[in-house]
């Protein structure tokens, strides 16, 4: 009798297990190979993708590069050896990852571009913003804030970019610098802070407002840059307004230097939707079932899903913060993670 009641407790356990919620994780390791942990953006995104992978039923490591290609490609290489249900990548290097790109989905591993394009060879998925439209939105708000400032869309713009590897910083240059091209009378200064590091941008800042004292706004491309350019500005004498500043990426801290003033916008990236895409396609992604191209919602976003050379691509609208709308809670900078569950896209 005493072995017939532990074989059922036995079961009863089992059947437990099964239910809860650690067990149910069993569809699989992901690794998130994710480039540096030192702005918000990217400790958030460990965060979100974490949590809605989870949601889905796959379990989550993360592998930090520090910002240094080698050490990524060595990880990739490392990753690639212990056959995980998928990698997801945000590239230091988008060129130089290629090859290691190749190699995992060659091994049969799919590989999920995080925020950061390459398209220079396939890839099983892609969720970034729409970083040329981040730029499209940047350069409606500098022309609102030139024409404010001095009557038309004319001044000196200085434009602070991040790592010339990153074709986040690449395409939201591009799109800016599209839109404006329009305005001739607008002098744009563009000069990258290498490796995205804030100490660049402080001195970027610092040396060209000497050189050129007649600045009128500065466009960093991301929030932590801004912090540096902030603190460049005050130490010059200058106070919050004398120069105008906006950042794209709607960091918690760019949302600190808009309430107090320094910034005037953010033009966000939206890091949760971004998150939730690659959770709601990984079935598919694992499993290498077809992913349709269409509009999709996510998080109450409209997105669309396009099929390209490098394979399907999501992109998700950003949208401009600014002292009127700042306290909206779906802006991942107000740091209120979304309670709503992402589902598999069947």
């Amino acid at each position: 009798m005493k072995r017939i009641l532990l074989s059922v407790f036995g079961v009863l356990a089992v059947a437990l297990a099964l239910l809860t919620p650690a067990f149910a994780q069993t569809k699989g390791k992901v690794y998130y190979l994710v480039p540096t942990l030192l702005d918000e953006f990217q400790t958030g995104s460990v965060s979100a993708l974490e949590m809605f992978l989870k949601q889905v039923g796959y379990e989550m490591q993360t592998l930090n590069a520090d910002n240094k290609t080698d050490v990524q490609q060595s990880q990739m290489n490392d990753v690639i050896a212990l056959k995980p249900a998928a990698i997801i990548l945000a590239a230091v290097d988008f060129n130089a990852l290629k090859p290691s790109i190749e190699a995992a989905m060659a091994a049969g591993i799919p590989v999920v571009e995080f925020d950061r394009q390459i398209t220079s060879t396939p890839s099983s998925f892609t969720s970034v913003a729409g970083t040329v439209e981040i730029g499209y939105v940047a350069a409606e708000v500098v022309e609102g804030l030139l024409t404010k400032k001095n009557g038309a869309v004319k001044g000196k713009v200085l434009q602070v970019l991040g790592d010339p590897g990153d074709p986040y910083t690449l395409d939201i240059q591009k799109g800016f610098e599209e839109k404006m091209a329009a305005y001739p009378d607008v002098k744009i200064i563009s000069l990258p802070a290498l490796g995205w590091a804030a100490d660049a941008a402080g001195t970027i800042v610092n040396d060209q407002l000497l050189a050129n004292p007649d600045i009128d706004l500065i466009f960093n491309h991301a929030a932590h840059l801004s912090v540096a350019a902030a603190a460049s500005l005050e130490a010059a004498g200058k106070k919050p307004g004398d120069v105008l500043m906006l950042s794209s990426n709607g960091a918690p801290v760019g949302l600190d230097l808009i309430r107090k003033g320094w910034m005037q916008a953010e033009v966000e990236q939206p890091l949760y939707a971004q998150a939730a895409a690659v959770a709601m396609f990984m079935d598919k992604i694992v499993n290498k079932e077809e992913i349709k191209a269409g509009s999709y919602d996510v998080l109450g976003l409209p997105s669309t899903v396009t099929i390209e050379a490098w394979g399907p691509n999501i992109k998700i609208p950003g949208a401009a913060i600014t002292a009127e709308n700042i306290d909206n809670p779906a802006f991942w900078g107000n740091l209120k993670p979304p309670t709503d569950t992402v589902k598999s896209v069947e």
